[in-house]
């Protein structure tokens, strides 16, 4: 369970600040940040799955000795497995929509007039959160549906095994507001064949199904945080939606990907998280160079 922080002074950020991670929970913060000043607001708030998420980080090292380690990889050669960290946080709520509305209102206040906001969920409160938001932001302000399909998960012979998440995407004013097409990494055609040599060089945008894979066990990105997103995934949505210079929110922050990824493509970032597991992988992951821990 995470430890209960007080709630930082009401004039902690500033959009004229640094990058800042504050350790709180976000509604004792949002609140008490001014109106309209975040360009892009990406949200991946706990699933309600039921169950504590929970992932231990597993590194290998070169045995000293030949034959004696855990494990046995290429050509013989023998490895330690050497266990991390176990990040953790209770994903289970008796009232889920009870938590999550008040925080959705707050998204809602907080996004600039041209502003646009990512929901992450997964198919047990999608559909819940896509009336909640058409309420909130009018249906009118409703721009799309964005699948994440990815080839790692659920394994079962007794019904199409789950194997997306869904993100829905909603804009302040649908007459004003950031998309860059051309900043968006480009996919292959399906069907080269059937466009011009020219396109199937570039490759075309993106649709609204994502083909993306998980955080790789042993990849260059993993951090052990139980829900870490990959950076791909992030790099299109802060590319397409916001400008260098624009302030990025993420108030379950997470692992950090958000900021990691705003900061790779100029952009400011705030990110709020109450899980010390959480703030202690930030810590490690963004660094301290010109960044505000509170």
């Amino acid at each position: 369970m995470s430890e209960t922080r007080p709630a930082p002074p009401g004039d902690v950020w500033q959009p004229s600040g640094p990058n800042m991670v504050i350790h709180a929970d976000n509604m004792d913060v949002l609140p008490q940040l001014p109106e309209a000043q975040f360009r892009l607001i990406y949200l991946d708030p706990p699933f309600n799955t039921g169950r504590t998420q929970a992932r231990q980080s597993i590194t290998t090292r070169r045995s000293l000795t030949p034959q004696s380690g855990s494990r046995v990889g290429f050509k013989g050669q023998s490895y330690d497995i050497i266990k991390g960290t176990l990040t953790s946080y209770d994903d289970t709520f008796a009232d889920y929509w009870a938590f999550l509305e008040p925080r959705l209102e707050q998204a809602w206040r907080l996004l600039s007039d041209d502003g646009t906001l990512y929901l992450h969920l997964d198919f047990r409160e999608v559909h819940y959160a896509k009336v909640l938001l058409d309420a909130l932001f009018g249906r009118e302000s409703f721009l799309n549906e964005i699948i994440w399909a990815y080839d790692y998960g659920a394994r079962t012979t007794r019904k199409w095994p789950a194997k997306h998440d869904t993100i829905l995407v909603y804009i302040k004013d649908p007459h004003n507001y950031t998309f860059n097409a051309e900043a968006v990494d480009r996919e292959p055609y399906m069907a080269p064949g059937l466009v011009t040599a020219e396109k199937a060089a570039r490759g075309k945008l993106p649709t609204d199904v994502w083909w993306h894979t998980i955080v790789s066990p042993t990849g260059r990105e993993k951090t052990g945080y139980a829900t870490q997103k990959p950076e791909g995934i992030l790099r299109r949505i802060i590319a397409a939606s916001s400008n260098e210079g624009d302030w990025v929110l993420d108030f379950f922050a997470g692992s950090g990907t958000t900021g990691a990824v705003a900061a790779s493509l100029g952009r400011r970032y705030l990110l709020i998280d109450q899980n010390p597991d959480a703030i202690t992988v930030m810590r490690s992951r963004l660094g301290d160079n010109g960044i505000v821990f509170v």
